[in-house]
């Protein structure tokens, strides 16, 4: 049943263990109302959108596990190989945005205690990020989820189509494709 927040947003009930999540319900709505075909779509959305899945799904594990102060914002600054030991601007490279918004999305992350920034000590004024015991808890965690959401793709695909699928995102990693 839906419900109306007091905020005037649309809430859908979404339990752990449901097949309708918020996911399920808008490519059920792009299904009926795009002129594209789920079969047609392009590279593009067939990597975003589990992608994006598996980043809510994190955050709401991560949430429920404890580390309610994260947000989906905060995934650019969790994901692999994680902000330990590195510069601000590298973090602001890899996740495709301003050092400015980067700064602030650690500033959030430092004020909650996942993190700190000091200096380098090997490069004058330089920055560096590193985790916080609570930051290196919620690192595992998500990595613990990861796993997790891997072994159900693997039981959803079969080992096998689960193997290759690996094997083939391997190739494209490795490629001059996302260079």
């Amino acid at each position: 049943m839906d419900c109306h927040a007091p905020c005037g947003k649309l809430c859908l009930p979404v339990s752990a263990d449901s097949k309708h999540s918020l996911l399920t319900v808008s490519m059920s709505y792009f299904q009926e109302n795009s002129p594209v075909k789920t079969r047609d779509m392009l590279i593009g959305a067939l990597l975003r959108v589990p992608a994006e899945a598996v980043q809510r799904r994190i955050i709401r594990e991560l949430n429920t596990a404890g580390f309610d102060e994260l947000i989906m914002p905060h995934m650019a600054v969790f994901r692999f190989p994680g902000p330990d030991g590195v510069r601000p601007g590298v973090l602001a490279e890899r996740a495709g945005m301003s050092k400015q918004a980067m700064n602030r999305l650690l500033g959030s992350l430092e004020d909650v205690g996942y993190l700190v920034r000091s200096d380098s000590p090997n490069e004058g004024r330089a920055r560096i990020v590193r985790f916080t015991k609570r930051g290196h808890a919620a690192y595992a965690k998500a990595i613990e989820i990861l796993q997790a959401i891997e072994g159900e793709w693997r039981a959803e695909l079969g080992p096998r189509d689960f193997a290759q699928l690996k094997e083939l995102l391997f190739r494209v990693w490795e490629s001059p494709l996302i260079r």
